[in-house]
C-alpha cells in the first residue's frame, strides 16, 4: 500500500503523471488517489484522458513522466506485480466466439497458472457470481451484449485480484443491463475489492460510488469522497424563487434579507417570456427554508415557483468543470 500525501492508504496513486503524444498532452500532471476498498468513479467527458490514465495504470502504456502505483507496486518498475494485483476490463473487449462460456473462463484461469484441478469449481463460482450459471454450456457468441459484459467481468476475477480497473463497464448497455452491472460492482466491493471505473454516465456513478474523481482535458479538477465533493463544490444551498411581478420581487428582497441562513440575494430580472426571480444562497437547515417560505406566504406575495438546486452529481460536475469547458 502507498501512503498518500493526505495520510490515507491509497491502493492506486499517481504523482504528477504526464502522457504526451507528440504535441498532444493527454494527461497533464495528474495526481490521483484511490483509497483501499473504495468504489471510485473516474468521471469526465470523452477525450478527457480517462482511458490513457487507465492504460498507464494497467502497464499497457508507459507514462512520459511522473509516477504511478497500484497495490504498492510501481507500474514502470514492477509491472508483473501490478498485473497480478489487478483485473482489467477495457472499453472495447474481445471475446472468443467459438468457445463455450465455461471454456472461455477456463482458458483465462489457465493463463493465470491456476491448476487444472481447481479450475472447474472456480469457473462455477465465477458464473454464479455474475449470474450466468444457466448459460454455462452456451456458445459465447449467443450471449447478449450485457451477458458478454458480465462474462468479461468474471474473466477479470479469475486470479482473485485486489483491484478492478474497468473502463466504461456499462458502455452500450440497455438500462436493465446497466443496473445489473452496477449491482455487481457493489457486490464485488462488499467482497473486499477496490473498484476503479471510468464513466461519462453520471447516473452510474452517483448510484454506487463512495469516491469520485473528475478529470477534464487531462487534469484532475476535483476528487474526494462523495460527501467531500458536495461540500467543496456546493458549500451552500441555492434556492430560486419566481414571482409574478417585479413589485413582489422587491418586497420579498426586503422581507427575507435578515432571515436565518440567508447569505446572499441575487435579483434576476424578467426576460421577454420569463418572470422575475430571486436566487438565494442559503446555509440554513430545512426548518429555516420552511420559515422563509412561510414569511413570503404570510406577506401575500404572488409566487410562481419555489425550488432548491439539489446537490446531485450533475450539479457537482458542472461546478467542477465550470470555466474549463470551451
Amino acid at each position: 500500500m502507498v501512503k498518500s500525501g493526505a495520510g490515507m492508504d491509497a491502493i492506486i496513486e499517481t504523482r504528477n503523471l504526464v502522457k504526451r503524444y507528440g504535441r498532444l498532452e493527454a494527461v497533464r500532471g495528474l495526481n490521483l488517489v484511490v483509497p483501499e476498498g473504495a468504489i471510485y468513479g473516474f468521471v469526465g467527458p470523452n477525450g478527457a484522458g480517462k482511458t490513457t490514465t487507465m492504460r498507464i495504470l494497467t502497464t499497457l502504456m508507459k507514462p512520459t513522466s511522473g509516477e504511478a502505483y497500484v497495490a504498492g507496486y510501481s507500474v514502470t518498475e514492477e509491472p508483473r506485480n501490478v498485473r497480478r494485483a489487478i483485473g482489467y476490463m477495457p472499453d472495447f473487449f474481445g471475446v472468443y466466439d467459438d468457445m463455450k462460456v465455461w471454456e472461455y473462463l477456463d482458458f483465462f484461469a489457465a493463463c493465470y497458472d491456476i491448476p487444472e484441478r481447481e479450475r472447474a469449481s472456480l469457473v462455477d463460482d465465477l458464473l454464479e457470481l455474475v449470474d450466468l450459471s444457466h448459460r454455462k454450456n452456451d456458445m459465447v457468441d449467443k450471449l447478449s451484449r450485457g451477458m458478454k459484459q458480465r462474462l468479461c467481468l468474471a474473466r477479470t476475477l479469475a486470479h482473485d485480484p485486489q483491484v478492478l480497473i474497468l473502463d466504461e463497464p456499462a458502455s452500450g448497455l440497455d438500462p436493465r443491463a446497466r443496473i445489473e452491472i452496477r449491482e455487481l460492482l457493489v457486490e464485488l466491493a462488499h467482497m473486499g475489492k477496490t473498484v476503479f471505473f471510468s464513466s461519462h454516465i453520471l447516473a452510474d456513478v452517483s448510484e454506487i460510488c463512495t469516491h469520485l474523481g473528475i478529470i477534464e482535458a487531462g487534469e484532475m479538477v476535483a476528487q474526494g469522497s462523495m460527501e467531500e465533493m458536495q461540500r467543496q463544490l456546493m458549500p451552500h444551498r441555492e434556492i430560486t424563487i419566481t414571482f409574478l411581478s417585479r413589485d413582489d420581487l422587491e418586497t420579498a428582497t426586503g422581507l427575507i434579507g435578515s432571515l436565518p441562513g440567508v447569505l446572499d440575494i441575487i435579483k434576476i430580472e424578467a426576460s421577454d417570456k420569463g418572470r422575475p426571480r430571486l436566487r438565494i444562497h442559503f446555509n440554513g437547515e430545512d426548518e429555516d427554508v420552511a420559515l422563509l417560505s412561510r414569511r413570503l406566504s404570510e406577506a401575500g406575495l404572488a409566487i410562481v415557483g419555489f425550488s432548491e438546486e439539489e446537490r446531485n452529481l450533475e450539479a457537482v460536475f458542472m461546478r467542477a468543470t465550470k470555466g474549463l469547458v470551451t
